[in-house]
């Protein structure tokens, strides 16, 4: 926290710092015995009429009282993370939409407008990774537009925690009463320990997702639309044909007897030095005996044959399990991510 040269507490920001990462410190109940201080850190969206507000690293936004503050600066950017590779914000947006195409986009500015009829947000969203080329008011009238046109909600991906993420537009869509769903997180890890965490002869591999493989998949009654979706870069695509796409594998580890629902399942998209994971998902009577490990291997020792280093994946805040998964294979938050829907749309899928 910024101190003077007398040891006095001294706040070093103002309004002209909004967008940038800041450290503040605030009183609590200021004049009552027990004064307690609270330390926040996160990007300054906002300092309106005596109130800052600070979008922390996870989304949430903290509000604080002009005359509640005791010490504050402006700080470098996030830290660069210690583990794994290193990647940019904007790296991995574009790579984890690659993973998960729309069957449908357009372009508005460097926003892209995605559909997919409605399956899962992801392939549902506008991915805002840059500036619209119109004031944001019009840009989200035409965004609104557009999914209205297709019977579907309006959904707008963003990110925080990292630098060049968005916590400023987060700032403006809940000022304008957008509504913030599922906080995930993207977390990033290196390839090679994922391949060596077990053996993994009981793993299938297939390019497609065959009616075992969609049998364990928790979305039941997949349509044509959401088979293109998870299929997108698989042999029988143009893209991938060509040299120019990611490619996709499907895993599956057999059921208890012939027949039976697989007893677990995954899915991977190898795409230049990155292996994104996904539909990662064991037969709940089977947990605890390693098959996600299994899993996840079997499509890493694919990926690394491919050609692929790095891996990632997305995993909601408050799925413990797969999270305490996760970290134990050596992956960590890079940063979280959102959706926020437009005030009036109907909820959709996640």
């Amino acid at each position: 926290m910024e101190i003077s040269a007398t040891g006095r507490l001294v706040v070093r920001i103002s309004a002209a710092d909004v967008g940038k990462r800041v450290s503040v410190r605030r009183l609590d109940g200021p004049g009552v015995p027990g004064e307690k201080f609270t330390d926040t850190v996160g990007v300054l969206t906002s300092w309106d009429e005596g109130v800052l507000l600070i979008t922390r690293r996870d989304g949430q936004s903290v509000r604080i009282p002009e005359s509640a503050l005791v010490a504050g600066k402006v700080v470098p950017p996030a830290p660069a993370r210690r583990r794994g590779p290193a990647a940019s914000y904007e790296e991995l947006a574009r790579v984890a939409a690659r993973a998960w195409r729309p069957v449908e986009s357009e372009r508005l500015g460097d926003w892209e407008l995605r559909a997919a009829a409605g399956f899962t947000r992801r392939a549902n969203s506008v991915l805002p990774l840059g500036d619209p080329g119109v004031p944001l008011d019009t840009a989200l009238t035409a965004v609104r537009r557009w999914y209205e046109d297709r019977g579907l909600p309006a959904y707008i991906q963003t990110a925080t925690g990292a630098e060049g993420t968005q916590e400023l537009l987060c700032a403006e869509l809940e000022r304008r009463g957008w509504t913030r769903e599922v906080t995930a997180e993207l977390w990033t890890g290196a390839l090679a320990p994922v391949a060596d965490r077990a053996e993994a002869s009981e793993v299938v591999l297939s390019r497609e997702a065959d009616e075992a493989w969609l049998a364990r998949y928790q979305r039941k009654g997949v349509s044509e639309v959401a088979l293109k979706v998870l299929g997108w870069g698989s042999p029988c695509s143009s893209e991938a044909e060509s040299g120019g796409g990611p490619s996709v594998w499907f895993a599956t580890v057999a059921g208890s007897s012939p027949g039976a629902t697989p007893a677990a399942i995954g899915r991977c998209v190898v795409d230049g030095r990155w292996a994104g994971f996904a539909a990662v998902e064991v037969d709940p009577e089977q947990r605890r005996r390693g098959l996600a490990t299994l899993v996840m291997a079997a499509l890493a020792r694919r990926a690394l044959d491919e050609g692929a280093s790095a891996a990632w994946l997305q995993v909601e805040a408050d799925n413990a399990g797969a999270r305490a998964l996760y970290a134990g294979m050596g992956f960590s938050a890079h940063h979280a991510y959102h959706h926020y829907r437009a005030p009036g749309s109907v909820e959709n899928g996640r």
